[in-house]
This record gives structure tokens, sequence and C-alpha cells, in this order.
């Protein structure tokens, strides 16, 4: 009997350990080793631990991970291998804000004009690829990647999206070269998400031609706008479009949000131009890599072409033309086309995810900790406890890698058919995702640094950093408050339509499609299916997260009813 029981619990112990082993291949799988910016020791350290793999895991580690970097992993290879042979440009644990915001600036220069990358270029034909390039910079330093963001994704995607040919011809290669180092200025210090209330105004001038761009008081002005601290010669300032004499009464109309392109520094020698103050927002709890400052415009005067008007446009003699009817709809589809950077923060948060799990699980590999009497101690991933912190966010990096992926792709098909089922899709999958990575990885950013003990809170391990510098997430592109009631509201919008015409027959289809699944359950055919098919359907996964709940559910029930009886 003895003997049984040592049988059974020894091949118990040796399927535990081919699945541990399992998952911490897995766990290599999530980002290159070259992409962290680690000392030598810590460097070898996890080289050490890869020997414990079976022969073989480092070629299933290499295949795996060339399949999650998809077609674009020369690419990310490409930007790992610039900066590891390039120390000068490696972000040091202690700097300060100056020099920090001075490296990280270097960092994207040399990034474009050195290795060769044009971030604006991919975005506007692959928008796979330009992600990519996102996530590998903000592996680099995450700094690194909001500034490139802010230049490509925001700056340069506002030309790009919200402009027309003139537009595209005259600042897309400075855009892309870093010639034209820029702005996104929406967010003013009264009115973030309320983008609609934004304050500051364009009124055209028919005399010159001109619009006049004017900051009407202090709620106005222009705040947290990344790159305008230093570097940024060139701001797209969202602003109330004001045509003189048009409104009733002869008052002046107001034409809703646009935006226009507005110079703040000169191209040779840096200086702020005339009518612009420009002020410094100081040291950040992170990101302090990206120079975030405040805009303040005093009747700055700006060409009339400097209207971004693909969805509205005014003529030499002042009349508005618009094929959008309503200020609302222009708004929207103004708001819609900026999607992308909403798409580039679900997706670069999936990337510092990776980052923090993967050191976690180095850790938890090599760390030992107490073990059987007289023998060696053993590794803390072995114990069922550390497996519940980290298994579970080892599972939604690979979940949210994908689903992100699936939602690029979306975008790039947006992009390519403007069609209007798309557009709804990308908007409310990017608010939803968003809000939901960003705010997971919040709270595993702090879970991997507790399960790595003390030594986690070292600096150079990167959890400090990683926390402070992703806090942001959750806030800017949308909060995600805000975000979740909006993908709430087009849910129940959604409900609504399933019911429209209000008859029985319609309640009825309803019905049987969300049914559907549930009813087919009883046939033994339907419920044996191992198709692949099958078993990727949503509607099966989320009718068997539903069963196993339910199990799990009543026989804790029954575990208590059972002792209650018993005692």
């Amino acid at each position: 009997m003895a003997a049984r029981a040592t049988t059974y619990r020894s091949g118990h112990e040796d399927e535990h350990t081919a699945a541990m082993r399992r998952l911490q291949v897995l766990s290599l799988h999530l980002l290159d080793p070259s992409s962290s910016s680690c000392s030598e020791g810590l460097a070898l350290a996890a080289c050490a631990g890869k020997r414990r793999h079976a022969s073989g895991g480092a070629d299933a580690a290499a295949a795996l991970a060339a399949f999650l970097r998809g077609r674009h992993r020369d690419t990310q290879a490409r930007v790992f291998e610039f900066f590891r042979a390039r120390p000068d440009l490696q972000t040091p644990v202690e700097l300060s804000t100056a020099a920090h915001r001075e490296l990280c600036f270097r960092q994207l220069c040399a990034l474009v004009r050195e290795a060769g990358v044009r971030p604006l270029s991919l975005m506007a034909s692959d928008p796979a690829e330009y992600f990519a390039v996102m996530e590998a910079a903000g592996g680099v330093d995450i700094s690194l990647g909001v500034k490139l963001g802010v230049q490509y994704s925001l700056w340069g995607g506002s030309v790009i999206n919200l402009g027309t040919k003139k537009h595209r011809d005259k600042f897309f290669d400075g855009i892309d070269k870093l010639d034209y180092p820029g702005c996104f200025a929406m967010t003013e210090l009264h009115h973030g998400s309320n983008v609609q209330a934004l304050q500051t105004t364009a009124t055209f001038d028919p005399v010159t031609d001109e619009f006049i761009i004017n900051t009407p008081n202090d709620g106005a002005i222009k705040w947290w706008i990344g790159n305008a601290a230093l570097h940024g010669k060139f701001a797209t300032v969202f602003a109330r479009l004001i045509l003189p004499l048009q409104g009733k009464g002869g008052d002046p109309a107001d034409m809703g949000i646009h935006a226009f392109i507005v110079p703040i520094r000169d191209l040779e020698t840096n200086a702020v131009l005339p009518g612009i103050e420009i002020n410094d927002c100081g040291h950040k709890i992170g990101l302090n890599g990206v120079d975030n400052g405040a805009l303040r415009f005093h009747s700055v005067r700006i060409p009339r072409d400097n209207l971004l008007n693909r969805f509205g446009d005014v003529s030499r003699d002042g009349k508005y033309t618009s094929s959008l009817p309503t200020i609302n709809k222009r708004f929207a589809a103004t708001l819609g086309e900026l999607v992308g950077g909403r798409v580039g923060i679900a997706y670069s948060s999936v990337g510092i995810l990776k980052v923090s799990v993967t050191i976690a699980v180095r850790y938890a590999l090599l760390r030992q900790q107490f073990g059987p009497p007289k023998q060696p101690e053993i590794s803390v991933l072995d114990y069922q406890s550390h497996q519940h912190k980290l298994m579970p966010m080892l599972a939604s990096s690979y979940a949210f890698h994908f689903a992100t992926l699936s939602l690029v792709d979306k975008y790039s098909e947006m992009k390519k058919t403007n069609d209007e089922d798309v557009i709804a899709d990308v908007h409310v999958l990017s608010s939803g995702l968003k809000a939901y990575i960003t705010s997971y990885t919040a709270k595993s950013i702090s879970v991997c640094r507790e399960s790595c003990g003390g030594h986690g809170y070292a600096a150079v391990n990167r959890f400090g950093a990683l926390r402070n510098d992703h806090d942001i997430f959750q806030t800017f592109e949308g909060d995600n408050t805000v975000l979740l009631q909006q993908v709430a509201g087009d849910l129940l919008k959604q409900y609504q339509e399933k019911f429209k015409g209000g008859t029985l027959s319609v309640t009825w289809n309803y019905l049987r499609d969300s049914m559907g699944t549930y009813l087919s359950q009883p046939n033994p055919v339907t419920a044996r299916w191992e198709g692949e098919d099958h078993l990727r359907d949503p509607n099966f996964q989320l009718d068997a997260f539903r069963v196993s709940h339910i199990c799990v559910t009543i026989s804790l029930q029954i575990t208590d009813w059972i002792y209650l009886c018993t005692h």
C-alpha cells in the first residue's frame, strides 16, 4: 500500500513538474531577453534559469517567440539590437528630469535617423508594423514609446487623418524624419474628457485670410501637452472655429471644435515664437523623459490653409462648408480619426505587462526558499500560492496579446475600407480593451513587484519605473471610467436595436439567438464536438466557463452543507 502511495505521489509530482516546466518555458516567450535594459549580472541570471529546461526548450521558446511577434518580428528585433549595441542610448537608473528628457529625444532621433525607422510611413502603410515599433521602443524605455507616440500617433496622425493632400504634401516628410517635432494640443486646464467644451478659439479674419488663435482665460491653457516644454516646433491645436457676423443677428457663429496647425518655435533657433507662451509642467510621477508643457496663445495669427480641413473648410470669403451636416457629426468624425492613439495605448500596455510578468516569473524560477529536511531548497515557482499569483497574469498576457493584435487588424481594415460598421467596432473595442488592459496591467505590476520580495524594490529591477510610467495609461487617451461607460452605452444601444419593431417575432428571434448555445447542449452529438471551429467558438467558450463556474459553486455549497450536517 505504501509502495502504491509512493508510486502515485511520484507520478503526480512528475506530472506537476512537467506542467510547471511548460509554464516556465511559456514565460520566456513573452519577451526577448535582449529587450530588457538590465545589468550583465542580471542577464546571466536569466540565462542560468534557462538551463533548468529540458533539452529542446530553447528551440521551443524561440519558435513560439517568433510566432508571437508575428510577421513584424524582424522589425522589433532590429529595434532591440540597435539599442543593445548603443550603451550611450540606454536609460540609467538614476537620472535627472532634464537629463532624461534629452536622452529620450536622442533615443528617438537615433531610432529615426540612424536606425532608419520611419514610423509615420509605417503608420500610413502598415499600422501593425508601426505598433510593433512602438511596443519595442517602450521595452527600451516607456518614455521613449510615449514620446514616439506623441510625435507620430498624435501630431503626425492628426495631420494625415484630419488634414487633406496639401497638408500631407507639406508636412509628411518633415514629421516622418523628425525635422518637424510636434505636439497634440487638445487637453486644457479645465477640460480633458469633455472635448466639446474646449474654450480656445480660432477666429477667422476675412481681411487678412488668417485664423487668430487665442486663449481666452486661464482654464483654456493647453495643459500636459507632450513635446511642448522643450522639443516641439508645431502643435495641432484643437479650438472652436468662430466665423464673425455669420450667427443670428450678425453675431459670431461657433462652428464647433476644429484642428489647426500652429507653429510654436523657430525651426532654426528653437526660440518660442511671438504671441506664444510656453511653461513647463515640471517633474511628474513617471514618464519624465517626456517634456510635458502648457501652451497659451495671445492672438496668434496663422494662414487659413493651416486649418485641417478634411471634415470642414472655410473659403477665402469666409463661407463654411462641410460634407457633414451638424456640429455633432463633425465632432464625432474628428475624434473617430484619432482612435489610433487609443489602440496604441492598449497595445503598449500589453508590452509593459509582458515585461513585468517576465521579470517576475524568471525571478520565481531562480529564487529558492525552504524545502524538505536535509534537501536542497526548492524554487519559489514550485509553491502553489506563488503560481496562483503569477500564472493568471502569464495567461492574461497571451490573451491580451492576441486581443490587441486582432484590434490592430480591425484598425488596419478600418483605415483601408472606411466601412462604418468596422469604424463602430474599432471605437468600442479600442475603448473597452484600453480601459480593461491598462487597469489590469496597473494592478499586475504591483503584484509582480510583491512576488519578487525585497529584490523587486530595487530600482535596477524596473518595477518602480514600470509602475510609475504606466500609471497614466489609465487616464490619457480617455479616462478608463468614461471609456467603460461609453462601452456600456454602446452595448445597451445594440441591445435596444435587437427589439426594434416591437413585435413578438422580433423578441422570439432575439431569444432564439441568445439561447442557441444552451438549447444545443442536450444534443449528445453537439456536446461532444471536438472540431477546431466549435472549440474556438466564443459562445462555446463562454458557456463552458459558465458551466464550470456553476459546478464549482455548487460543489462548494454541497461541501458546506455536508460540513453543517456532520458537525
